[in-house]
C-alpha cells in the first residue's frame, strides 16, 4: 500500500463511524483548548509582569548613587568622606568610567531638584524634578499626551508628568485637587507657568518657616529677599489621563540637565547649590556633583555582569534584575501548574482515542484477518491504525487551536487587558502535542492488530 492508499482507507474507516469519531475528536479539542488556553493565562500573566517592570524603570536599567566605601580605592564613600565631602560622590568622571564598560547603551547623570512652580493664583510645590541627558530620556521611549521632549540647545523646558496637575494648589483657599477633586484650570502646554529654584527663600518670604531647617521666626524670614522667577515653557505632557492613571512618571517634572545646570548656577551665583557638597570654607565645588547615574544596558543578560562591575567599584546599585528572576520564577510556576491543569483534559483525550481505535479493532477484526491472508504487510495494517489514530489528533490539534484562539480573544476582550497571549509558537506546540498523543494512543492498538492471527480473525464473529 502507498502512504495516499493507506490514508484513503483510513479516513474512509474514520467517516463510516462518524459519531464516534467525532466524539474522539471532540475530547482531544477540550484537551489541546485547555493546555494552549491555560499556558497562554501563564504567559499573559508573564507579559503583564513585564509590562509593569518596564513602566517602573525598565527591564534594562541600572540606578548608581554614592556608595558605601567597601572598594580598596575608597571611591566609594566611607570614612574619606570625612576628609573629602566629595568621596563617593557621582561626578562626571564617574560617568565617563562607565560609559567605557562594555554593554553600556546610554548613560545620563541625574541631578534631582526641588521648585515651586506658580500659575496665578495656584501653587505646585514640586519635589520630584528630575535633570537627564536628551539622550537618556529619549532612549525611555514615553509616549505623550501632548508636545515632545526638548531638542537640543533649547533653554530650559520642562516635561510634566500626567498627572503633574494635581499637585496644584489654589493658595487663596488651601485647597487642591485631593479636597476638591477638581482639577485646575490651567493648561500645561499654554499657560504662564512661573517657576522658584530657590524655595528656602520662598519660603523664607511666605512665612512658611516650618519648612526651613534651620527657621528660628518669622522676623528673620521677613529680612529675606524675594527669589527670582523664571519663565520655564513646557515641552510636553508625559500619556497618560489626569485622574487615576497611575505611571513611573506621573507626579514628577523632567528636564534636560546641561540646561537645568545653567539655571540652576545662574540662581546660586557664588552659592552651593542645594544638595551639593561644600568645601570647609562653605565654598561650592565647580565641578557638578549628582544624585544618581542612570544606565541603560544593551541586554538583559548583561544586567548582572555590569551590576556587579559597577557595585565592585563602592558604589550602591540597584536594578530590577531580581525582581525580572522573581517573576520569570512565579510564571514558570504559574504556567507548569495552569499546563498541568490542561494536561489532564488531553489525558481523558488520549485514552479516548485508545478505546476508539481497540473498538475499531475489535469490529474489524474478520477485515483484518481477510488482508493478512490475501499477503497485505503487517507494517501497513499497523500503519493503517496509526494513521486513523494521528489523523484524529491531528484534527483534534487544529480545531484546539481554533478554539484557544477564540478563548483568548472573549478573555481579552471581557477583562479589558491582555490576560491570554497565544503566540504562534504555542498553537504549534499544541498541534505537535495533539498528533504526538494521537500516534502514542494508536501505537498499542494497532500492535494488537498486527499481531492477530489471520485464521482466528477470520472465524471471529
Amino acid at each position: 500500500m502507498t502512504i495516499i492508499d493507506l490514508f484513503r482507507y483510513s479516513w474512509k474507516s474514520l467517516v463510516r463511524r462518524k459519531l464516534r469519531t467525532i466524539l474522539t475528536i471532540l475530547g482531544v479539542v477540550i484537551g489541546i483548548a485547555s493546555i494552549v488556553v491555560m499556558v497562554s493565562l501563564g504567559l499573559g500573566l508573564r507579559a503583564q509582569s513585564m509590562a509593569m517592570i518596564e513602566q517602573y524603570g525598565g527591564l534594562t536599567t541600572i540606578e548608581v548613587r554614592e556608595g558605601n566605601g567597601n572598594n580598596s580605592s575608597g571611591k566609594g564613600g566611607g570614612k574619606d568622606e570625612k576628609k573629602d565631602p566629595t568621596a563617593g560622590k557621582l561626578s562626571d568622571e564617574t560617568v565617563d568610567m562607565i560609559r567605557n564598560m562594555d554593554h553600556v547603551e546610554v548613560v545620563s547623570p541625574v541631578l534631582t531638584f526641588e521648585c515651586v512652580i506658580k500659575s496665578g493664583s495656584y501653587v505646585y510645590n514640586c519635589y520630584e524634578g528630575y535633570g537627564y541627558t536628551l539622550e537618556a530620556l529619549r532612549s525611555m521611549k514615553w509616549d505623550f499626551n501632548e508636545g515632545d521632549f526638548p531638542k537640543d540647545g533649547e533653554p530650559l523646558k520642562f516635561v510634566y508628568g500626567n498627572m503633574a496637575l494635581q499637585n496644584f494648589v489654589n493658595s487663596s483657599t488651601g485647597q487642591g485637587y485631593w479636597e476638591t477633586n477638581v482639577l485646575p484650570d490651567i493648561d500645561l502646554m499654554k499657560s504662564p507657568l512661573f517657576t522658584i529654584f530657590n524655595t528656602e527663600a520662598y519660603y523664607a518670604t511666605q512665612g512658611n518657616n516650618d519648612q526651613l531647617p534651620d527657621s528660628e521666626g518669622g522676623a528673620e524670614a521677613t529680612n529675606t529677599a524675594p527669589p527670582k522667577k523664571y519663565l520655564i515653557p513646557t515641552a510636553g505632557v508625559l500619556y497618560g489621563n489626569t485622574d487615576d492613571d497611575y505611571r513611573n512618571y506621573s507626579w514628577s517634572i523632567y528636564c534636560d540637565i546641561e540646561a537645568l545646570e545653567k539655571v540652576l548656577k545662574k540662581e546660586y551665583r557664588n552659592k552651593a547649590i542645594p544638595g551639593q557638597p561644600v568645601k570647609k570654607n562653605g565654598a561650592p565645588y565647580k565641578k557638578m556633583f549628582y544624585n544618581e547615574i542612570y544606565v541603560r544596558v544593551d541586554s538583559v543578560e548583561h544586567v548582572l555582569d555590569l551590576q556587579k562591575q559597577i557595585g565592585d567599584m563602592g558604589y550602591s546599585v540597584e536594578s530590577n534584575y531580581e525582581w525580572i528572576e522573581e517573576t520569570q520564577k512565579q510564571a514558570r510556576s504559574q504556567q507548569a501548574m495552569l499546563g498541568g491543569i490542561g494536561c489532564v483534559s488531553l489525558l481523558v483525550a488520549a485514552i479516548g482515542i485508545a478505546n476508539t481505535m481497540m473498538m475499531s479493532i475489535y469490529e474489524r477484526t474478520k477485515e483484518i484477518g481477510v488482508m493478512k491472508v490475501l499477503g497485505c504487510n503487517l507494517s501497513d495494517i499497523r500503519g493503517m491504525f496509526l494513521l486513523e489514530a494521528t489523523i484524529i489528533g491531528a484534527i483534534g490539534g487544529v480545531v484546539g487551536d481554533i478554539f484557544s484562539v477564540a478563548a483568548s480573544f472573549i478573555i481579552n476582550a471581557v477583562t479589558g487587558e491582555t490576560t491570554s497571549v497565544t503566540p504562534v509558537w504555542l498553537m504549534l506546540m499544541g498541534f505537535g502535542f495533539a498528533v504526538f498523543v494521537g500516534m502514542a494512543a494508536g501505537y498499542f492498538p494497532s500492535k494488537r492488530a498486527m499481531e492477530l492471527s489471520p485464521l482466528a480473525a477470520i472465524r471471529n464473529e
